[in-house]
Protein backbone atom coordinates (compact mmCIF):
# COMPACT_ATOMS: atom_id res chain seq x y z
CA UNK A 1 0.00 0.00 0.00
CA UNK A 2 1.33 3.41 -0.71
CA UNK A 3 0.25 6.49 1.33
CA UNK A 4 -0.10 9.98 0.40
CA UNK A 5 -0.45 12.68 2.99
CA UNK A 6 -1.58 16.06 2.03
CA UNK A 7 -3.56 19.20 3.45
CA UNK A 8 -0.80 21.18 5.35
CA UNK A 9 -0.01 24.37 5.59
CA UNK A 10 0.71 27.64 7.26
CA UNK A 11 -2.56 28.36 9.71
CA UNK A 12 -2.40 31.03 13.08
CA UNK A 13 -3.49 29.67 16.51
CA UNK A 14 -6.69 28.89 16.92
CA UNK A 15 -7.29 27.72 13.53
CA UNK A 16 -8.38 24.47 11.66
CA UNK A 17 -6.88 22.44 8.94
CA UNK A 18 -7.84 18.89 7.61
CA UNK A 19 -5.40 16.80 6.44
CA UNK A 20 -5.58 13.84 3.97
CA UNK A 21 -4.10 10.49 3.48
CA UNK A 22 -5.05 8.80 0.19
CA UNK A 23 -3.88 4.91 -0.65
CA UNK A 24 -3.51 2.99 -3.22
CA UNK A 25 -5.37 -0.07 -2.23
CA UNK A 26 -7.56 -0.71 0.83
CA UNK A 27 -5.73 -0.13 4.16
CA UNK A 28 -6.94 -1.84 7.95
CA UNK A 29 -5.28 0.31 10.57
CA UNK A 30 -4.38 3.69 10.03
CA UNK A 31 -2.31 5.79 11.63
CA UNK A 32 -1.28 9.88 12.06
CA UNK A 33 2.19 10.62 13.43
CA UNK A 34 3.85 13.92 13.92
CA UNK A 35 7.90 14.72 14.06
CA UNK A 36 8.59 18.31 15.02
CA UNK A 37 12.18 19.46 14.01
CA UNK A 38 14.79 17.54 16.36
CA UNK A 39 12.43 15.63 18.13
CA UNK A 40 11.37 11.84 17.05
CA UNK A 41 8.04 11.16 15.50
CA UNK A 42 5.58 11.12 17.51
CA UNK A 43 1.94 8.96 17.85
CA UNK A 44 -0.98 11.23 17.02
CA UNK A 45 -4.30 9.69 16.25
CA UNK A 46 -5.57 5.87 15.07
CA UNK A 47 -8.90 4.63 13.54
CA UNK A 48 -9.51 0.97 12.91
CA UNK A 49 -10.68 -0.27 9.55
CA UNK A 50 -14.59 0.44 10.48
CA UNK A 51 -13.93 3.37 11.75
CA UNK A 52 -15.46 2.89 14.90
CA UNK A 53 -12.42 2.86 16.71
CA UNK A 54 -10.00 5.50 17.13
CA UNK A 55 -7.81 6.30 19.81
CA UNK A 56 -5.71 9.88 20.42
CA UNK A 57 -2.83 11.65 22.02
CA UNK A 58 -3.82 12.95 25.14
CA UNK A 59 -2.37 16.04 23.84
CA UNK A 60 -4.97 16.75 20.77
CA UNK A 61 -8.19 14.82 22.26
CA UNK A 62 -10.86 17.70 21.84
CA UNK A 63 -9.05 19.10 19.05
CA UNK A 64 -8.19 16.68 16.55
CA UNK A 65 -10.68 13.82 14.70
CA UNK A 66 -9.82 11.34 12.49
CA UNK A 67 -12.05 9.63 10.17
CA UNK A 68 -12.16 7.88 6.95
CA UNK A 69 -13.91 7.00 3.99
CA UNK A 70 -13.20 3.44 3.10
CA UNK A 71 -14.58 3.93 -0.61
CA UNK A 72 -12.76 6.29 -1.46
CA UNK A 73 -9.15 4.51 0.37
CA UNK A 74 -8.55 7.58 1.87
CA UNK A 75 -7.65 8.90 6.07
CA UNK A 76 -8.76 12.37 7.50
CA UNK A 77 -7.23 14.03 10.02
CA UNK A 78 -9.54 17.34 10.92
CA UNK A 79 -7.69 19.26 13.63
CA UNK A 80 -8.99 22.52 15.36
CA UNK A 81 -8.11 24.94 17.68
CA UNK A 82 -4.52 24.73 16.59
CA UNK A 83 -1.96 25.25 18.77
CA UNK A 84 2.17 26.32 18.18
CA UNK A 85 3.22 22.93 19.66
CA UNK A 86 1.15 21.18 17.07
CA UNK A 87 3.80 22.61 14.18
CA UNK A 88 5.51 19.79 12.95
CA UNK A 89 5.71 17.66 9.50
CA UNK A 90 2.50 15.00 9.79
CA UNK A 91 2.41 11.43 8.52
CA UNK A 92 -0.25 8.89 7.68
CA UNK A 93 0.48 5.13 8.24
CA UNK A 94 -0.74 1.68 7.78
CA UNK A 95 -0.20 -0.64 10.98
CA UNK A 96 1.31 -3.72 9.95
CA UNK A 97 -0.29 -6.83 10.00
CA UNK A 98 0.40 -8.77 13.43
CA UNK A 99 1.82 -5.48 15.32
CA UNK A 100 -0.96 -4.23 18.16
CA UNK A 101 1.07 -0.77 19.41
CA UNK A 102 0.55 2.92 18.52
CA UNK A 103 4.52 2.93 18.06
CA UNK A 104 5.78 4.29 14.49
CA UNK A 105 7.73 0.95 14.60
CA UNK A 106 4.23 -0.99 14.49
CA UNK A 107 3.52 1.10 11.47
CA UNK A 108 4.61 1.10 7.50
CA UNK A 109 4.14 2.46 4.10
CA UNK A 110 4.56 5.73 5.47
CA UNK A 111 3.41 8.50 3.31
CA UNK A 112 5.93 11.42 2.15
CA UNK A 113 4.45 13.73 4.89
CA UNK A 114 2.97 17.40 4.92
CA UNK A 115 3.90 20.55 6.70
CA UNK A 116 1.60 21.71 9.46
CA UNK A 117 2.68 25.26 11.02
CA UNK A 118 0.98 27.21 13.32
CA UNK A 119 1.74 31.19 13.97
CA UNK A 120 1.47 32.71 17.25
Amino acid sequence: VQLQASGGGLVQVGGSLRLSCAASDAMGWNGWFRQAPGQEREFVAVIGWSGSSTYYVDSVKGRFTISRDNAKNTVFLQMNSLKPEDTAVYYCAARMKGRSSWSPADFGSWGQGTQVTVSS
